[in-house]
């Protein structure tokens, strides 16, 4: 049973401004979670506190991203991340602070399910977390705080899980598997300078590639 670890990083714009929130799941059971708030170094404007709530005041003493960094590495070990959008923020800044602050690279695998949303449910007009879960009628009052996201994401999660596998079952065997490791996209047949090979549909956000199996 593979380890899943939803978490969420509280940011306005491209500023980290207060809390770091994630849950592990076994076996479709939260069995842990972790909160930090984190001093972002700065100050945190004024619209980010109209949103979350979070004040100065409140990350004051609290740690700083290379500390709070620390914290949350140990706490997701080896277990795949997973999170709403992730791909273009969320994970690019955990593996950069990681590096930066502590001189270490993550290799946890992730799954965004923005894109799973954006292949398993074409028919919404919107794929923002909040729509998703409004599509399987899941709770989204609370949303915006970071534990009640990582908890509506685990939903969002296993409810797309069981369309894709139900697509699985209905694909013939040559087309099963064509899904991006990194991102959740759908791998497409290229054609590139050294022959045939399969390209995320995802890029240029998502670089994956896959070799031909012949």
């Amino acid at each position: 049973m593979f380890k899943y670890t939803f978490f969420f990083v509280q940011r306005y714009g491209i500023i980290i401004n207060g809390l770091t929130y994630a849950v592990k799941v076994r076996n479709h059971e939260i069995v842990e979670e972790f909160s930090t708030l984190v001093n972002p170094g700065r100050h945190i404007p004024a619209g980010a506190t109209a949103v979350n709530g979070i004040t100065d005041e409140m990350v004051k003493d609290a740690p700083d991203i290379g500390t709070a960094m620390g914290a949350f590495l140990s706490f997701i070990g080896d277990s795949v991340l997973v999170g709403h959008n992730i791909h273009t923020f969320d994970t690019n800044f955990v593996y950069d602070a990681a590096y930066r602050f502590l001189g270490k690279e993550v290799r946890n695998d992730y799954i965004d399910t923005l894109y799973m949303a954006r292949k398993y449910l074409p028919e919404l007009s919107h794929h923002k977390l909040t729509d998703v879960a409004a599509h399987f009628h899941l709770q989204t009052e609370g949303a915006h705080r970071a534990l009640f996201d990582c908890m509506m994401n685990q939903g969002c999660y296993e409810e797309m899980g069981k369309l894709m596998e139900a697509k699985k079952d209905e694909e013939p065997e040559s087309e099963k598997e064509l899904c991006c490791p990194y991102c959740g996209c759908e791998l497409i047949l290229r054609k590139g300078r050294f022959g045939m090979f399969y390209g995320c549909s995802g890029f240029p956000g998502c670089r994956y590639t896959r070799n031909v199996r012949n």
